[in-house]
């Protein structure tokens, strides 16, 4: 059987398709966590969840034990679940053992595996792979973050407008499970409200340190030096990862710098935003800074962003130095 995608196994279950054998593995642990959840309220009910599910860790359990209770006849239901977590750090011996059992998956349980990396050589994964489902929870790329954000939406019961979810990208970055949260509260500040506008996640988003890093972004995009520092300044108090902050300043001139070629190739508004995915909303505010810049200034930015990544990898120089220097090599009085 082949590998499936999280989103595929999302629909296979809204089927009510249930495997009773999955490995989840991947880079992403939010879409992990929120897939082994989704598995368990279709699988155990709450009202008999204490007699029908087991927990283990991969690092302190054998492999014995996840077969016995594998084994095991669900109480009071159809089912049972038993959930292996940190499955990588299963032990050679533990895999052997319960290669047989994976073989063989009982139809009374959903055995279930969560790890970051598998190693399909290996006979136990070719055993799930065969009798079960080996589940991919790999982090979406940039573009695919509005369907994430929009899928969040429906299960919360709301609709959220395009500059919205865009919106929401822009102040929070790629991490799901903060994207997640702001979602959940955006939703519960509308209330009744079917749809969810760019004024509502303004509204909620704003009031956390993802609005600072808006601000630096825009900050550095106008070469406003003054105010980037002070929104840098905010934003480290408040515990943000260099390297995290880093990532979007990226991302952000990135983005300038493909508008800045559209500009130059006379390319009309509407198609620019066509063809970068920025939204309307946005655009003018971004073709304005992209404007800032010229080719060999972009150049620079980029060179500066590669410094910086090694200063802050190679801890050649403290944090809070490594990236106010960057913020002035943007703003034009750097080095």
């Amino acid at each position: 059987m082949a590998a499936m995608k999280v989103d595929e196994f999302d629909k296979a279950i809204a089927r009510g398709d249930v495997s009773p054998l999955y490995y989840f593995h991947g880079d992403e642990p939010y879409l992990m966590e929120r897939a082994v959840k989704r598995l368990m309220e279709h699988v155990v009910s709450p009202d008999v969840r204490d007699f029908n599910f087991d927990v283990f860790y991969g690092n302190e359990c054998k492999g014995d034990e996840v077969a016995a209770a594998a084994q095991t006849l669900p109480m009071f239901a159809a089912r049972r679940l038993v959930l292996v977590k940190r499955a990588g750090d299963l032990s050679a011996a533990a895999l052997d053992t319960l290669t047989g059992c994976v073989a063989d998956p009982s139809p009374t349980t959903c055995l279930v595996f969560s790890g970051v990396k598998i190693d399909q050589r290996k006979k136990f994964f070719q055993e799930v792979k065969k009798n079960g489902e080996l589940v991919e929870c790999k982090r979406p790329y940039e573009n695919q973050l509005g369907a994430f954000i929009r899928d969040e939406a429906r299960g919360l019961g709301k609709r959220i407008e395009p500059a919205a979810a865009e919106m929401l990208v822009y102040l929070v970055g790629n991490n799901l499970s903060e994207l997640a949260s702001q979602m959940e509260k955006v939703a519960t500040f509308v209330g009744v409200r079917e749809a969810v506008t760019v004024r509502d996640v303004q509204a909620i988003v704003s009031d956390t340190k993802v609005e600072s890093v808006f601000d630096l972004a825009n900050a550095l995009g106008e070469r406003d030096l003054a105010k980037a520092l002070r929104s840098l300044g905010t934003i480290l108090r408040d515990g943000e990862a260099p390297l995290m902050l880093l990532a979007m300043i990226a991302r952000h001139f990135r983005q300038l710098w493909r508008v800045r070629e559209l500009l130059a190739g006379k390319t009309p508004e509407q198609e620019i935003s066509r063809l970068t995915g920025v939204n309307p909303y946005f655009l003018k505010g971004i073709m304005a800074q992209a404007r800032r810049f010229s080719v060999s200034d972009l150049k620079g930015v980029f060179e500066s962003l590669y410094a910086t990544d090694l200063d802050l990898k190679g801890g050649g120089r403290r944090p809070v130095l490594a990236m106010e220097r960057l913020v002035m090599d943007i703003c034009g009085t750097g080095r």
